[in-house]
This record gives C-alpha cells, structure tokens and sequence, in this order.
C-alpha cells in the first residue's frame, strides 16, 4: 500500500482516486475550492466533473495542502494553465522522498515548456514522472479496463509508479520517452478539437480520417524537432490518445469543436463545455511551431478559426487546396514534405 496524494479535484483527479483506493492506497485528494470538497462531502459525488462516480468515504478530502506530507507519490490532476502555481504553492510541503507524477496534458502559456519541465523547475529535488495515454476519467472511475504509460527519465521511477498503481482495470506501460509522451498526449487536443468542428459541420468519416492521419504526422514531426521517437507516436500516447479523444463524446475537445462548427463562436463554446485544453493549446503550438520552424497546416487552420476570424468552411478548402504532396517520401532536393 502507499500513500497517494492527489491535487486537483476534477473528474480525471477524482478518478484516480477512486481507482487507487479501490486498489488498498491510503488516498488523499486536494482541492483549492472548499465547495467542492463540501459538495462530495455532502453528497459522496461531484456531479459537475465526474457525474454517477461515487467517491469512497475512505478518501480523505482537504483543502490544506500541508497534508501533502508524507506521501509516496504526489499525482497532479491540475489543468495545464494552473499547473506552476500549484507546485509552487505544494512545494514548501512535499517530502523530497516523494515522487511527483503529472498528468495534465498541455504546454505552459507563454513559456511553451513542456509540464515535465515545469515539474523538473519546481521539484528539482524530486523525482518525477509523467502518465499519459488514451483515459477518460469517466471510465476510470467506473473500473473500466484502461490502459496507459508512464515515462520517466529514471526507469527505476517508471518501474515503482508501474508496479504501485497497475491493477486488473488499469494496466501501465513503461516508455522512456518523455518528450514524446508529452507532445502526443498534448497536441492531440488539438485535433480532437478540429475533429469536433468536422462533425459539426456534418462532414463524413473520410473527413475524419484523413484529419486524424494528417494530425497525427504534425504531432509527431513537431515531436521529432522536440527530440522524441517517432515510434512513440505510434503507442498509446499518440495513436492511442488520438483515437478516443476524436471520437468520444466523452472528449470535451470534440464537443467543443462540434459547437463551433455548428456556429457558436469559440470562446462560447468554451465556456459551455468548461476546462477544453485544446483551446489554449492549439494557441500554444501555433506559436511553437514557429518558434521551431515546423510547418502544422491543421494546427495553423485551427488557430485562425478560433482565434483569427476564420470561418470553419474557409478552413476545410484551405487545407484541402494545399500544394500536392508526397506522403512518405522526401521531396525534391532533399526537403521533406509537409
């Protein structure tokens, strides 16, 4: 058994609280907002982010992060934006024993940074890691067999969080590509949320497919630039996160993109849907990609029709009139193409 603090009460936070304490962990979670920890006090379920999930009274529910204290591992359940100032604000109270796990999928506004690298900033004594893959915390929290990864820069680590958290309905994979877990897990949201527009605008499967595939080559090249594998992108982090997250309904992403492609504008969307990490994303990758100099046509449509003016049509014939291209193979004068 360990002790497993969890900070961030949202849905994917509380369901793997309820997913380990139903494994024998001794379970804390943390939240920064006292109604929450009331509301699932009073009623033993958050209906507003894990909706029929009934959290086990022998979790244990604070809002003093103090009680981070003593813990084994330090789960983050935060999204992307906040991530920084929590660990600042947990920092003075985790033990250097602990081992920090992320889960938030995303880059830092302004910084561009990756949260492995603003885990390894803000913990710098710590070990730490990061669980990524294809994981909707409705389903966790239900027992519904998922499967994930765990990558770290220390495999001893990946190996203990593996061993500690792996049960007969949750199955953890080790990869020691952490770049590479990151950019999938992160910038699948982005094509999660143009996928969404796609339905939206009532296109058909080919649509869909043919965004998924070409999505899935901009995630990996900008990964590749990033120094990750280019087999990561095959796994559970990025085949894998990419195909539940473009075709669930669970996927706040999607829902949000079928919004804005049915008219409502996107900032509307947002606030309808709630936390949609691909909005600010797509923004974040936008400006990566050229900050590295990396072509990401989908991503750039995206970032206009959010953010520039563009109407989702005018988005589609963009992509769709494109210079003709080579899939695989290298272009004239040894230029890859894009």
């Amino acid at each position: 058994m360990a002790k497993v603090t969890i900070l961030g009460s949202g849905g994917f936070g509380l369901s793997l609280a309820v997913m380990c304490a139903g494994a024998g962990h001794d379970v804390t979670v943390w939240s920064k907002f006292r109604d929450e920890i009331d509301t699932i006090k009073r009623a033993g379920e958050l209906k507003s982010k894990l909706p029929g999930v009934m959290i086990p009274q022998n979790i244990a529910l604070t809002t003093d992060i103090s009680d981070v204290k003593g813990s084994d591992l330090v789960i983050l359940g935060i999204p992307t934006k906040f991530c920084r100032s929590v660990c600042e604000e947990a920092k003075p109270y985790v033990d250097k024993s602990s081992i920090v796990v992320n889960t938030a999928k995303g880059l830092e506004p302004v910084t561009l940074k990756l949260m492995s690298e603003v885990t390894d900033e803000c913990f710098p004594e710590n070990k730490t890691a990061v669980l990524s893959g294809p994981s909707h915390a409705e389903e966790i929290g239900r027992g519904i067999p998922t499967t994930i990864v765990v990558a770290s820069r220390d495999r001893d680590v990946s190996y203990y969080v593996q061993n500690t958290l792996s049960n007969r309905t949750f199955r953890i994979y080790v990869n020691d590509d952490v770049v590479g877990c990151e950019v999938g897990g992160s910038l699948k949201n982005i094509i999660a949320l143009a996928a969404g527009v796609c339905d939206g605008l009532g296109l058909g499967d080919n649509t869909k497919a043919a965004l998924m595939t070409r999505g899935l080559t901009e995630i990996a090249r900008i990964g590749i630039a990033m120094g990750a594998k280019r087999e990561t992108f095959a796994g559970l982090t990025g085949l894998g996160d990419l195909i539940v997250t473009c075709t669930s309904m669970h996927s706040r992403n999607r829902r949000a993109g079928i919004l804005i492609g049915q008219g409502v504008s996107a900032e509307e969307a947002v606030r309808r849907v709630g936390t949609v990490e691909g909005y600010e994303c797509t923004r974040n990758a936008y400006e990566l990609s050229h900050r590295l100099g990396i072509e990401m046509p989908i991503t750039e449509q995206l970032y206009g029709v959010l953010f520039g003016g563009v109407t989702p049509k005018e988005s589609i014939d963009a992509l769709m009139s494109r210079p003709k291209k080579n899939e695989t193979e290298d272009g004239f004068l040894g230029r890859a193409e894009v």
